[in-house]
């Protein structure tokens, strides 16, 4: 990363985090589709004991029509209003079979039919309402409001949205930003984490850009708008979300061809059992029993439970071990992906600066210790992250702080204070040596070069106007990146790509120590997405890794989303398939291994159910299927192929994607 100053940054209560939006959740309850569903499986709860136990209908059997109406009335009318508009959809397939199994006394297959197809769109229905808050709450980023100011002289409050290009604002201490534009007079550093992904607050001055939404930690600015609200930063990556989401609609519409097909094939083949017979003189009464057989045996109940107690085991076991995967469609996703993307700060790294060299000058009389405990007494008043980093790692050493007097910030330069009678300055080599050639600053410009081009942050220290030190600080890596970004390695057949908004330098430096070749530095947001749907388009089936609000739109953009949840943006933890919700790294990996056995053990299942659907339809059309050995077959496909998928459940399931 580079160079950044200290500065003395506003109190945590003067501006909200500026990746954190108010946080906009729908409550589950507030959906009908979720509170219909868990009527019915509250409903099919109650009647399945008391059927099991054997008690009289008049007990058991309201109970089950209950759960039919509440669970089923929804997509039965959805599945109507299809029909209108002459499509037949695989919910009004399935409410049919419940019928059917209900007309033939097969009460509780047909419940647990409704319940299991309402519960899945619950969860579709909540799962949209909660992405829809995510990307609503984004735009809270930028301010409501800006102060404008007047060719006059004065000064007024508008709204950032009546905001027009050549507009100027003045922006204090400690406010966010209220338009993407350019700095036209004073300094302060930005904190502009939501846009660019960098872990430390950037020195702005007359010429440099800002991003509406990002936090101005010190020294008034006064900004030029360049870009409508319409068009800022955080409104692209809200457009790029919504459009990258779209873009999924593909495999959607492959499915719904898929039911398409299957619904018609099965009204058709029901109706074909039912009628042909009958046309050539059979007794009513057996062609419906057989008809109605022919709905039991061939109901795809045996296909769906083939499908989601792998995908749902793998679930549930990756969720004991801090891996949030939001769907089964989403742990099936996961096994495909050929392709890695990983963000740098707080993905590969952990996204809070630390200080990681001290290096004493010749001559200056200080040893590490003495050097680490004057800059920490110095910046002690500060909250400036790099500040904070140097007062914790003499905190960590054991030291003693002496108490700082007149202590003053200065945006773009760095801190002085007085401690034991020196004046200590600590901030940027550059702006504090100023061009001096004497042997204690040419020896403090060579270290800080040195430092720098190996990806740190250089603080010099001063005492009394003489340089006596510099420090290094960097973002720590994860202990286990490496072994990651190899197992990712070994899992896609490729090698990761590095896709980062920090500078080159940094980038280069942390690629080289995790293996990576493939590194894109100095990003925007929409260049990742630009990056993702280059790999995408050659074919490959991207698996983005990120943690902020930046990554957001390649998160979506991508065939699948991994967002680490310990220190994610609510954004991206929104938008993200998966979540590592302990910010273990080594997780990933673990999880896409887990989701290619699931992914085996579905294709097994289907096998499976298939076989046992051919066997009893073709038994059921060319001889007589007993209705209760039709109801056995049906039933035992069922177990067969749930107490397969179960299997990972198990923690050697886990244990053996690890390995």
């Amino acid at each position: 990363m580079s160079s950044t100053t200290l500065a003395e940054r506003p109190a945590p209560s003067a501006a909200p985090r500026p990746d954190t939006a108010p946080r906009r959740r729908t409550r589950v309850l507030s959906l009908p589709e979720a509170r219909w569903a868990g009527a019915a499986t509250v409903l099919f709860l109650l009647a399945l004991p008391l059927q099991l136990a054997g008690a009289p209908a008049w007990a058991w059997g309201p109970l089950y029509a209950l759960a039919y109406a509440t669970g089923g009335w929804e997509p039965a009318w959805a599945g109507l209003r299809a029909l209108r508009e002459r499509t037949l959809d695989v919910d009004l397939l399935m409410i049919v079979a419940a019928l059917g199994a209900a007309a033939v006394g097969q009460v509780m297959d047909g419940a647990l039919l409704i319940v299991i197809f309402a519960t899945s769109g619950a969860l579709e229905a909540l799962a949209t309402a909660r992405t829809a808050d995510s990307v609503r709450g984004l735009l809270d980023l930028a301010p409501a409001t800006a102060t404008r100011l007047l060719p006059g002289g004065g000064e007024e409050t508008v709204p950032t949205e009546d905001l027009a290009v050549g507009d100027t604002v003045l922006v204090r201490p400690g406010e966010r930003i209220g338009a993407d534009g350019r700095v036209l007079d004073g300094a302060g550093e930005v904190d502009q984490a939501t846009i660019t992904g960098e872990p430390l607050p950037v020195a702005k001055g007359r010429g440099d850009e800002v991003f509406a939404g990002t936090l101005n930690g010190t020294g008034a600015l006064r900004v030029r708008v360049e870009r409508d609200a319409s068009d800022t930063v955080i409104a692209r990556i809200v457009h790029l979300v919504e459009e990258a989401s779209e873009t999924k609609a593909p495999t959607q519409l492959f499915i719904e061809k898929v039911e398409q097909r299957y619904s018609i094939g099965m009204v058709l083949a029901t109706l074909a059992v039912f009628a042909v017979p009958l046309a050539f003189g059979a007794a009513f009464t057996g062609s419906l029993l057989r008809a109605m057989t022919f709905m039991i045996v061939a109901s795809p109940c045996a296909v769906v439970l083939a499908t989601m107690p792998p995908l749902l085991s793998a679930i549930a076991n990756a969720g004991r071990h801090g891996v949030l995967v939001k769907s089964a469609v989403v742990m099936e996703r996961l096994g495909q992906v050929d392709a890695v993307a990983l963000d740098k700060t707080g993905t590969l790294t952990e996204g809070t600066p630390r200080l990681t060299d001290l290096r004493p000058l010749t001559g200056s009389g200080l040893d590490e210790a003495r050097l680490l405990a004057l800059a920490a007494a110095a910046e002690h008043p500060s909250e400036h992250p790099l500040a904070r980093a140097v007062v914790a790692a003499a905190r960590g050493r054991g030291l003693t702080l002496r108490t700082a007097e007149d202590f003053t910030s200065t945006p773009g330069v760095g801190v002085t204070a007085t401690v034991d009678g020196r004046v200590v300055a600590v901030g940027t080599p550059a702006r504090l040596i100023n061009g001096r050639t004497d042997a204690a600053s040419a020896e403090a410009a060579a270290l800080a070069t040195a430092l720098e081009e190996t990806g740190h942050t250089a603080v010099l220290v001063e005492a009394d106007g003489v340089p006596v030190g510099v420090l290094g600080i960097a973002d720590r890596l994860r202990p286990d990146a490496a072994a990651t970004v190899a197992s990712l390695r070994a899992l896609t057949g490729t090698a990761p790509v590095l896709l980062t908004g920090d500078n080159p330098r940094a980038a280069a430096r942390l690629a080289a120590e995790v293996g990576i070749g493939d590194v894109r530095a100095g990003l925007l947001p929409q260049d990742k997405v630009a990056a993702v749907r280059e790999r995408e388009a050659a074919g490959r089936r991207v698996l983005v890794i990120g943690d902020g609000v930046n990554d957001a739109p390649a998160l979506a953009a991508a065939h699948t989303g991994v967002a680490m949840g310990r220190a994610g943006s609510d954004l991206a933890l929104e938008t993200a398939d998966a979540v590592v919700v302990r910010d273990e790294l080594a997780t990933v990996p673990a999880v896409v291994a887990l989701s290619r056995r699931a992914r085996s053990l579905v294709v097994q299942n289907l096998v499976i159910a298939s076989v046992f659907i051919t066997v009893l339809v073709v038994w059921d059309l060319v001889a007589t299927l007993p209705l209760p050995l039709g109801v056995l077959g049906h039933e035992g496909s069922t177990v067969v192929v749930g107490l397969n998928g179960l299997r990972l459940l198990r923690e050697a399931a886990w244990t053996g994607a690890r390995a």
